[in-house]
């Protein structure tokens, strides 16, 4: 959430800057709902002095039925300006919500991933291989990934794995979560998959992605299925004023993460890049305000080394403006290659959101001087588990048909090779 004063002082600035993201800032209906709650917390407080002055006024002697009707008068006018004054508050809340982050100004323009701008690759180089096969081929002909049996508990966007395959995805998780606690210096948490409205508006996921979340109702009990572990984790200190001395938060979780993904139909209906539920390891890293952009570097960092150790090729690109998410200033997307589909794709997003999410959830820094300003919050994925099994599916692939498992998680799967017949050495 914005500081309305901040965004109205912006002014051109800020339209100009939302107008990069596609969002169409009004800031004249802003500065009325501002004005509005302004004059509604003037005449509360107004109306406040006008009945202390008249209880002031009787000199402690009691007051003849005049004085009372006038008290009582005063104090329904009061009770009417306060619900005035949280309906004020509550139009300006609620659309405050709806206006996004400011993209930072080294953020380049456009509005899709094909604009994005490539920083840097890292991992083995690139080589496409002739009749390289999909993960989902690759998977149904080892027997480890089986979506049409998913499909018949669950409907479309889910898979099973088995067998080696769900041997995999445990050893990543457990391999991902051991680097980040052990090496990266992230505290690792098992945190609630079910959350309610206010956690989920914290981080921006409410009210603008309502449609991509599954929620369930028992009774008036609302909760939410989170999306992702970010939600969790950087709501732990919600409300909370953090000492200056005990930043960076850094914090780690693996979740399963359920999304609706309901404007995304017809887009990656194959294999496992874009499911209803999978699971992730998340980091969220907390920090000052002005240590952020440090901050969201070292993150970058953390999530490449899990690729260079899985001896994954990818490369890191710079998000245009139009395509950040919703609460992110800025956001470096890591994309993986994929042989069988002869592209990079997405397989991480490490995003600074600034002191956005922050001033939503009421997060806190108290300065050495004994101030309080809003912290910033960084988050990001290091890595999905799905989409890290379809790139060691694709990048592992031999001539014969197996499936070669990289050193680093061979400890954590107990085994390197996956022969064609699904069994494994």
């Amino acid at each position: 959430m914005h500081d309305v004063r901040e965004l109205l002082d912006l002014g051109p600035e800020a339209v100009r800057s939302l107008a990069r993201r596609r969002h169409a800032l009004d800031v004249d209906v802003l500065q009325a709902a501002y004005r509005r709650r302004g004059a509604a917390v003037e005449s509360v407080s107004a109306l406040r002095g006008e009945l202390k002055a008249a209880a002031r006024g009787h000199g402690g002697a009691r007051p003849d039925e005049q004085a009372r009707r006038r008290a009582r008068l005063l104090r329904e006018r009061v009770q009417e300006a306060e619900a005035a004054a949280q309906r004020a508050e509550t139009e300006l809340a609620e659309l405050l919500l709806t206006i996004p982050n400011l993209p930072l100004e080294e953020v380049p323009d456009g509005h899709s991933d094909r604009e994005a701008v490539e920083i840097r690759r890292g991992g083995p180089p690139v080589s496409e291989v002739a009749g390289a096969r999909h993960h989902a081929d690759l998977g149904e002909a080892l027997d480890i990934l089986d979506s049409s049996r998913a499909a018949r508990l669950s409907g479309a966007r889910f898979t099973v794995a088995r067998g080696p395959g769900a041997r995999l995805e445990r050893a990543l998780g457990d391999f991902f979560l051991d680097l980040h606690t052990r090496e990266h210096g992230y505290l690792e948490h098992a945190v609630p998959f079910l959350v309610n409205r206010a956690t989920m508006t914290g981080t921006g996921q409410l009210p603008k992605f309502e449609e991509d979340l599954f929620v369930t109702r028992v009774g008036e009990r609302e909760l939410f299925l989170v999306p992702t572990a970010e939600v969790p984790l950087t709501n732990l200190v919600a409300g909370e004023v953090l000492p200056a001395a005990d930043l960076p938060l850094a914090f780690t979780a693996r979740t399963p993460c359920f999304r609706a993904e309901a404007g995304s139909y017809g887009r990656d209906t194959r294999g496992i890049l874009r499911l209803h539920q999978f699971e992730k390891v998340e980091l969220v890293r907390i920090c000052a305000a002005g240590d952020a952009p440090k901050q969201l570097e070292l993150m970058v960092g953390h999530a490449e080394e899990c690729l260079r150790r899985l001896e994954l090729s990818y490369r890191v690109v710079l998000l245009p403006a139009g395509d950040l998410g919703f609460s992110a200033r800025m956001t470096y997307d890591i994309e993986v290659w994929l042989p069988g589909s002869g592209a990079f794709r997405e397989i991480s997003s490490v995003s600074d959101c600034g002191t956005f999410q922050a001033r939503r959830a009421g997060i806190r820094v108290r300065t050495p001087g004994g101030g309080k300003e809003a912290a910033a919050t960084l988050n990001g994925s290091a890595l999905p588990i799905g989409r890290t099994l379809a790139a060691l599916l694709e990048q592992g692939q031999r001539p014969d048909g197996s499936v070669r498992v990289p050193a680093a998680l061979r400890p954590y799967a107990g085994f390197s090779l996956i022969r064609p017949d699904g069994t494994t050495d």
